[in-house]
C-alpha cells in the first residue's frame, strides 16, 4: 500500500492515477470535507486525516510501505503565515514521526524549486545550491526550506526519504485552476489576455509524477533532486497556447513598472475579496528571477525525461475543452475511515 498526502492537489492526483497504472494499491490522504473531484473514479481508499493531526496520521499510515507526501499551503501573499508555517514545516515533522512510528520503508517528500536560494542571474541552479530558510522573497519559500532542512535531517537520522523539487508545473487534471492553469483556460474560453514580461521554467505534472515514482524506486536515500521541464517566456507561452487552442483573443502585456505601482494594492484587495491572489510582488519577482534550472542529476540518475512544453500545452488544451463539455460528477467518493 502506497499512502499519498495532498492527493487532492494538481500533482497528488496526478500522481495517484500513475500509481494506479502502475499496479500500486494507493491510500490518499484528505482532509475531512475536502473536494474529492480530482479523485472521483479511481480506484483507491481514501483516509481522512490532517498533517497538523498526530493521531490522524498513525491511523492513515498503518499498513502502508511507502509515502508520498506532498500536503501543504502554497501562498504567493507578502507577510508571514503561522497557518502556512504550521502545515509545511510540522506537518512534515509529523509524517516523518508518523512513517517512523509504522515503519514505512521509504518518503519520497516534494519540496520546491523556491526552497533554494535565489541564485543570481548567471548561474545555473542545480542541487549543488543551499536551500535557505532566510529567504527574503516569500514566506513559502522560508517554509519550504525549512520544511526540507527538516527532512534532510531525518535522513541524516538514518530515514529512508528522498526529495524531489518541481518547477512550475502545469498540465492536465488541473481541477484546483492553478496560475498558469487559469492562462490556459482563458485561452480555450476565447477570453483577453493580461500578462506580465517575464520568464519561468515549467514541467508536465505528469513528468513530476512519474519523476517522483523514479525517485522512490532508484533515488538515494537523502539525496535532492530536481525535476524541471522546459523554460520559456510568458509572452512565447501565450503565443503558443493560442496557436495550439486556435484562440487568437487579445493580450495585454501590463508594463513592469504599472504591475509593481498595482501589487502595492492587490494583497489588501486579495484578502478583502477572499479570492485566490494572481499578481503580487512576489509573482514578478519569480517572473523575473533566475530560472535557468538543471535537472541533469534527476535524468542522469533516475531516467528523468520530461516531454516537450508543447505537448503539455496541446494536453492541456484537450483536457479543459474536454471538460467544458463534460462536468465533473459532485458526488465524489465516499470515505473510507481507517
Amino acid at each position: 500500500m502506497i499512502l499519498v498526502t495532498g492527493a487532492t492537489g494538481h500533482i497528488g492526483n496526478v500522481l495517484v492515477r500513475e500509481l494506479i497504472n502502475h499496479g500500486d494499491r494507493v491510500r490518499a490522504l484528505v482532509l475531512p470535507g475536502d473536494n474529492l473531484n480530482s479523485l472521483t473514479g479511481l480506484d483507491i481508499e481514501i483516509a481522512e486525516g490532517d498533517v497538523l493531526d498526530p493521531a490522524s496520521l498513525e491511523a492513515a499510515f498503518q499498513g502502508v510501505r511507502g509515502v508520498y507526501h506532498l500536503a501543504g499551503i502554497i501562498s504567493i501573499m507578502p507577510g508571514e503565515n503561522s497557518q502556512l508555517n504550521r502545515v509545511n514545516i510540522e506537518g512534515t515533522r509529523n509524517v516523518l514521526q508518523a512513517a517512523k512510528s509504522c515503519a514505512v520503508k521509504r518518503i519520497v517528500y516534494t519540496s520546491s524549486i523556491h526552497a533554494f536560494y535565489r541564485a543570481p542571474h548567471g548561474v545555473t541552479i542545480d542541487e549543488s545550491i543551499p536551500f535557505d530558510p532566510t529567504n527574503p522573497v516569500g514566506a513559502y519559500d522560508r517554509s519550504k526550506a525549512l520544511a526540507t532542512l527538516v527532512v534532510q535531517d531525518a535522513a541524516r537520522h538514518g530515514m529512508d526519504v528522498v526529495i524531489v523539487c518541481p518547477t512550475g508545473v502545469i498540465g492536465p487534471h488541473d481541477y484546483l485552476g492553478s496560475e498558469m492553469g487559469s492562462i490556459i483556460k482563458r485561452a480555450v474560453d476565447h477570453k483577453p489576455q493580461l500578462y506580465l514580461d517575464g520568464a519561468y521554467d515549467f514541467v508536465d505534472v505528469r513528468d513530476v509524477a512519474q519523476g517522483m515514482q523514479l525517485a522512490f524506486q532508484k533515488g538515494r536515500a537523502g539525496e535532492v533532486y530536481i525535476l524541471s521541464g522546459e523554460r520559456i517566456e510568458v509572452e512565447q507561452l501565450i503565443n503558443l497556447v493560442q496557436e495550439i487552442s486556435g484562440s487568437h483573443t487579445a493580450r495585454i502585456k501590463v508594463p513592469l513598472w504599472l504591475a509593481k505601482f498595482i501589487t502595492l494594492f492587490t494583497p489588501t484587495y486579495y484578502r478583502l475579496a477572499k479570492i485566490a491572489p494572481r499578481i503580487t510582488p512576489y509573482s514578478i519577482e519569480t517572473l523575473h528571477s533566475n530560472s535557468v534550472i538543471s535537472s541533469s542529476k534527476a535524468r542522469q540518475e533516475l531516467g528523468y525525461s520530461p516531454r516537450p512544453l508543447r505537448q503539455t500545452i496541446s494536453d492541456t488544451v484537450s483536457w479543459l475543452a474536454d471538460r467544458n463539455h463534460q462536468p465533473i460528477d459532485p458526488t465524489g467518493l465516499q470515505p473510507i475511515h481507517q
